[in-house]
Order: C-alpha cells, then structure tokens, then sequence
C-alpha cells in the first residue's frame, strides 16, 4: 500500500527507554499504545558511541561517526594536546534525509534536531538544536522564523539550563516547560507550513533520566524507596505521550508516523577515575599532582614523558602520545599496536572499589567504523558494560568515585533505543527488533518514495515491517 498523503512524521525522543516505553510505563501511554497497535516496534540498535551527538547525525545520514568524523560532544581539532572542539552542526558534511528531500522539491519541517546549530538553508523551515547558544544567535532557518516563534511561545527553550543540579523542583518544572514549548511550536509549524517530511527531537526525556534515575530505578544504588521524586519519570512520560497524542490531531491520518530515539538510559554505578589510573600506571605523567580536583586541561603534564591520557564522559577516549604524530610523542610507531593492544586489556581489568570485574569493552575506532575520519580516539571504553561513567577529572585520589565530576548524573547510556513505525502498509502490531540507527534514513526516503543513495551504511527496514509491494 502506498503512502497516499505523501508526508512522513518523525517524532524523536532522545534517551527514550525501551524498557520503560515497552515494558513498565507500557500500560500508561494510551498513543504510543496506540501506534505500536497499528504498526511495526521494537529496540534499536544504536551507534558507536550511543550518545546524542552524533546519534542524530547517525541516524539521519545513514553514516558511521567515522565517516561523519564525529566521536562525541568535544574532538579533538589536531594532533596537539590542547586543541579540542565542539560537534556542531558545521562539523557535519554529509547529506541528511531532509536535504535529500529538498533538492527532490520536498518541503520539510526540521525542528531541535541535534547537530542542526548553526542552522543551514532548507527546503522549508529549520529550527536549531539544544546546542544553541541563546535565543539571541541566529538560530533558525530561514532567520526571521525567530521572530514568529517569539511571537508563540516566548522565549523559546533549546534546552534545560544547568540540567546537572540538585535543585530537582526547578529542573523538573523547566522540563516540562521546554516541552510544552517544543510541541507547541511544532503544531503550529504542522498547521502553518507547507511539509512533506516533518521531524522534531524533544531533549526533555534525555534530561529527566539524568536529572531523576536514581530516584525511580529499584537497582540504583542510591535508590530509596518512597522518595518525593520517584514518579517524575514516570509522569512526564505520560505528559511527553499526551502532547503526542495533541500533535498526531493535526498530521493526516494516512501518514507515517515514526518515534524514536537515538539511545537509551540505564542507572550509572559509579565513575572510573581513567586519568587517575593511567597515573598511577605510570602511563600519564604530571609534572604536579593537584592539590584539589582539576580538568584535565588545567593539569602540569609532562608530555615528554606521558604515553597516554583520556577524556571523561559517558565512554572513556583514550588518546595515545605517538612519535611523529603528537608534538612530544614517545610511543614509537613500530610498538603503537603492541602498546594499544596491551592497555586495551589492561583498562578492561580495571575493578569497582571492591575488586570485581565490571565488564569493561575496549574498542579500536578502525574495528567499529567503515572510514576513520577526523581525529578519533585511540581506543575507546565503554565501562561496566556502560554502567560506569569516564571520569576526566583528577585530584580524587582514587580509581572509583560515586560522584559524576560534572555535576549530579544518575543515568548513562544504553546501547538501545527505540521505534514505533504506524503508517499506510505496515502490519498491525508487530515487534521487530533487528533495526539499527543508520537504517531510519533510507526507511524514511523509502516512505517518501525516494531513491536511497548508495553510499548510506545503514539498509531500510525491510518489506515484511513496511508491508508487502513496498
């Protein structure tokens, strides 16, 4: 069956759990309920690394963070030790499905999508993501857009300021109130602008399970039971599934409708303090250990005789002094891959605070990606099994810490996340769960009867969940 209305709807969800999605909230989102009924769902399979940026940029090109040159929020810019960028929109080359659409005469709506700031000319109207600046920058395409938006939901949230705090009433209420914000504007663009392909991203449930996990997750080591916030997860998953409902009123109903997200969440035990253990390995030197805890940046390194050194965050990057690449490198390049390969095994040994394997996985990037572009980290670990956060930070004293050095964080990433696909031929009710991110963007040009280019990764979801003939 075609898609007779022509238009295709993504509705994304970043951090979206499956297991609360399909299992313990499944009862009390009456429109996922709704689309899952009417259609194909199940986990997908993220990218490496699973985090938001490049996610997106993943899914939406079809193309590995290798190729797109992207390996989480900050990269480094060249081979010195001090240079280190932020993954904006700018860094992003490839092609995205809605400028495939575009130059095929399509109109697209692109709303908060990650990796969109600064915003580039569409075929339609673009609205820039959560790593915005302010409202103040030019963030919307084309750019008078900000004077519309302004003039329906003043002032417009990207994101949650400061959403790593243990003021929990305020992140809670600002959550919502970006929300609210984000829907509303996207149904008065569905209303308003001519589209073929409309597509927005709400951050609200990415920043709520790093703001409340703790509070509502049984297996959470600082978990208690009774504790004042111990529905806000919940709730607000049943606030993001009405606004859902709010917005599906005003698309055609012989639409697709897609919802998904880019990863999901699990509970964080605790932090590997990496650059501490590379100095107590003797792999990273310093000139003077802190008297207090510091960034990485800020530290006295001894580069002449440091062999390697790591940046934090949700997977551990891993960067390897090298001669000849490095300004003060000392691995040679004949031991570069003895060397690796030993300090992969070695960080993978790494216990928590009572000596127990935590089934940490060490990654080389030439293994994960089909091209190596950019600067990619040596190696990259993924602790207890991404339970563990990569903490930069020294000064600790210790190898483990229950604290995130980047304010409060109860929640890492998972490997999974999820789709629900409804639309024109695809077959009621169906769990499909061998979907992975870069296959979304040929399903979508696939909807919208477009040729898949030849050069995306990822494959469309195949005719037995898109329905027969497609």
């Amino acid at each position: 069956m075609q898609n007779s209305s022509g238009k295709v709807v993504v509705i994304g969800l970043d951090c979206a759990e499956p297991s609360l999605v399909f299992e313990r909230y499944r009862g009390r989102l009456p429109n996922l309920e709704r689309l899952m009924a009417r259609g194909a769902w199940g986990r997908l399979r993220s990218c490496d690394p699973p985090i938001t940026v490049p996610a997106w940029a993943s899914m939406m090109s079809s193309k590995d963070p290798g190729t797109l040159g992207v390996y989480g929020f900050r990269n480094r810019s060249d081979y010195s030790y001090e240079k280190m960028s932020f993954a904006t929109g700018a860094q992003i080359k490839e092609r995205r499905v809605w400028d495939i659409l575009g130059d095929a005469g399509k109109k697209v709506i692109v709303l908060g999508v990650p990796q969109t700031y600064p915003p580039k000319p569409v075929n339609g109207v673009l609205v820039a993501c959560f790593l915005t600046p302010s409202i103040e920058s030019n963030y919307t395409y084309p750019p008078e857009l900000k004077e519309e938006i302004a003039s329906q939901v003043h002032p417009y949230m990207v994101d949650c300021p400061d959403f790593r705090t243990e003021d929990k009433a305020r992140l809670r209420d600002d959550i919502y109130r970006m929300t609210e914000k984000r829907f509303k504007l996207a149904r008065h663009f569905l209303k308003t602008k001519p589209w073929d392909f409309f597509m927005m991203v709400e951050m609200g449930t990415d920043r709520v399970h790093h703001g409340f996990w703790k509070f509502m997750d049984p297996a959470h080591s600082k978990y208690v039971p009774g504790n004042p916030w111990e529905n806000v997860i919940r709730d607000y998953y049943e606030f993001v599934d009405r606004l859902i409902g709010g917005l599906l009123e005003d698309v055609p109903a012989n639409s697709h409708v897609l919802v998904v997200s880019d990863h999901g969440a699990k509970g964080m035990d605790g932090g590997i303090c990496i650059n501490e253990w590379l100095i107590k390995q003797g792999y990273l030197v310093l000139k003077e250990y802190p008297k207090s805890p510091k960034r990485f940046a800020d530290l006295p390194v001894d580069w002449s005789k440091t062999q390697a050194w790591s940046e934090g965050g949700y997977y551990a990057r891993v960067f390897l002094n090298v001669q000849g690449r490095e300004p003060q490198g000392v691995i040679t390049r004949a031991e570069y891959e003895s060397f690796r390969d030993r300090l992969a095994r070695e960080i993978e040994a790494i216990p928590d605070e009572k000596g127990q394997s935590i089934g940490t996985t060490v990654l080389k990037p030439e293994a994960l990606y089909r091209k190596v572009n950019g600067i990619a980290p040596d190696l990259f670990a993924y602790f207890g099994k991404l339970r563990w956060r990569s903490v930069g930070t020294v000064g600790l004293g210790a190898v483990q810490t229950f604290e995130n050095d980047t304010g409060p964080d109860d929640a890492n990433h998972a490997e999974e996340g999820i789709f629900i696909l409804a639309g024109p031929g695809v077959p009621a009710n169906q769990p499909w769960h061998e979907g992975q991110l870069m296959d979304i963007a040929p399903t979508l040009l696939r909807l919208l009867h477009q040729n898949v280019p030849g050069d995306m990764q990822g494959k469309a979801f195949p005719a037995a969940v898109l329905g027969e003939g497609r």
